[in-house]
Parts: structure tokens; sequence; C-alpha cells
């Protein structure tokens, strides 16, 4: 019990100090916000409270990764802006009677684009990359919590710039298995730089998150209710057009929904809305399908399977796939 009491000491501390300090949207890096699940892409692209053996779900929050079956191996892709695509791939197993651990990558490539001078003369071709290699931990708390921490090594490279930074993701769940509740606090990407693109060092994409997930009674219905960017209460970190936004429009952009029909314990489809994307396409000029997400996946013993349709940029829709198997082998 006193080593319970320490390690939520511990993280409240940390979030404190988070709100406290990290008042400013982040502007490098912000490829690591992209969901990399398709099962959370289609509640809403910000899930962190899911209790699914998915092994793509730990990157969000890595306390959930003891509840990822041992020996999973797991791949994501998806389509994002005309000629860049996304992916991820991770693995994961138990460690102990308490413990698991896993690794992760995650990248976004952007194709092959012209390198010209200011003067305009090209000079060849290159190929903007963003890449993400992490470690995970959790362990198992008591009856209910679960903590885990990730380590990161982020790179980006655009031409002849480069950086590079070194960050933590913190979690902690609890989950009642009787009542089909589980509830979930976040704080990723803590950490900075340690090459920069230019002399300034830029703030990372810090980001605060809060969350809940449960089941509707006997009825096949799970909801999700998500709260992000709980370090930013300010308009002036909201895309605009020029005019001020509302107190509780401000509020509202918090929050991503989630509802999920379990049509059997193998199959699902879920719908999410996410309200601070739906606002910033609007006000960029795109109002088709905006902060509106849709999938549906199936759940074998070994093997799962995923996909998922968003919007994250008005120059295109995204399907997202996971794919991921587990190695253990039946014992009688």
């Amino acid at each position: 019990m006193m080593r319970i009491h320490r390690f939520t000491f511990l993280l409240a501390s940390l979030f404190l100090s988070l709100v406290a300090v990290a008042q400013e949207s982040g502007t490098v890096f912000n490829f690591l916000n992209l969901p990399v699940s398709s099962h959370s892409a289609a509640l809403g692209g910000k899930n962190i409270s899911l209790m699914e053996d998915d092994i793509s779900l730990p990157m969000q929050n890595p306390a959930l990764l003891s509840n990822i079956s041992d020996k999973s191996v797991g791949f994501s892709f998806m389509t994002y802006m005309q000629g860049t695509n996304t992916g991820a791939a991770a693995y994961s197993q138990h460690v102990g009677a308490n413990g698991s651990w896993g690794v992760h990558a995650q990248f976004v490539g952007y194709g092959s684009t012209k390198e010209t001078l200011v003067t305009g003369e090209m000079v060849g071709d290159f190929s903007p990359l963003d890449l993400c290699i992490a470690g995970q931990y959790s362990h198992i708390l008591s009856n209910h919590w679960v903590g885990g921490v990730t380590a990161k090594f982020i790179y980006s490279h655009y031409g002849p710039y480069t950086s590079c930074a070194l960050a933590a993701d913190l979690g902690l769940n609890y989950y009642s298995e009787k009542s089909d509740f589980s509830f979930s606090v976040a704080a990723r990407n803590l950490g900075g730089q340690i090459k920069s693109f230019g002399n300034e060092r830029d703030p990372l994409p810090v980001d605060l998150e809060m969350g809940f997930t449960k089941s509707l009674g006997h009825a096949p219905i799970r909801i999700s209710v998500t709260m992000v960017d709980l370090t930013r209460w300010t308009s002036d970190d909201y895309f605009t057009t020029g005019n001020k936004v509302k107190a509780g429009s401000i509020l509202i952009n918090h929050f991503v929904l989630g509802a999920e029909w379990l049509i059997t314990n193998k199959f699902y489809v879920g719908l999410g809305y996410n309200f601070r994307r739906a606002y910033e396409m609007n006000a960029a000029g795109s109002s088709h399908a905006a902060g509106l997400s849709f999938g549906g996946g199936v759940n074998l013993k070994r093997l799962k399977f995923g996909v998922a349709y968003a919007k994250y940029h008005v120059s295109a829709p995204t399907l997202a796939f996971t794919l991921a198997y587990n190695f253990q082998k039946e014992t009688k």
C-alpha cells in the first residue's frame, strides 16, 4: 500500500508541475499527436482509458501496457496528407508477476520533395522524416491501479535541418472489472530538444489528458470521454481566423467523445467526435466530416485487425489500419 501511495504522489506532483509550467503549445514534433491505433482513431483520435488487448493503445498511455497479452506484436499504418503516410510497430511481453515492458517505433514519411535555394534554383531532392523510438514499462500496483512510463527518442530530418529530443510519457489507470469502468490520467511528451533546428530550442507538444471508458449496463454499448490539452486554457492556444474564441468554445474543445457497439466479444464498430479538430477544420474552411470519425475491428484470440476513417487535414481524408498478433502459446 505504501508503494501505491508513493507512486501516486509522484505522478500527482509531476502533473501539477506540468500544469504550472507547460502553458505554451508545442511547435515541434507535433506528429506525436497523431493516433497510431485504428481503434483510438475511430473513437475521435484520443483515448487513454480503453481496456482492450490492443498493443497500439499503450502508445497513448503506458499504463495500458499491462492489459496486453504476453509476447504481442502489432503494426499500424495511416494515410495522412497527400503523399504523406505514417506508421508504427510495437512489441511487448510480461516480466515477473506484475510487470510488462514493450518497445515501439512511430514514423511519418512525407515523400520526396524538391530542394531549392532562396534564389529558386533546384539543387536536388530530399525526403522529410519524423521518427520516434520508445521503450515502455508498466506495473500493476493493486487490484485496480496500474502505473506506466514511456521513454522516447524523437528525431526529425527536413533537408539540411535536423532536430532530436528526449521525452517521457507517464500514465495511471484505474479499472473496475465488476462495473467495467476505466479511468486514466496521462502526461505526454515531457522533455526537450537536445538538438534544435536553429539557434533556439522549441517546446515539445506537451499534453495532459484525462478520460474514462464505461459500458452501459447489460447493453452492448461502451462510451469513452477524453479531455485533452489540459495545460492550455486561453484563446491564444487555439487556431482562429482573427476572432477571439468564446470561453464556452475553449471548454468544449478539450473533449473527445467515443461510442462503441460491441456486436460480439470479437467484433466492434465505433464512432467518435473530436471537438477541437472540428473547430480547427471549420476555421480552415473545411466542414465536411470535420471532427467525425468511425471504424470497426475484429478481436480474435490471437489475431486482431481494425480500420478507421477520419479527417485530419483539409487536403485529404485519413484511413487507419492496425494489425496485431499474439505469439503466446496456450497452456493446458
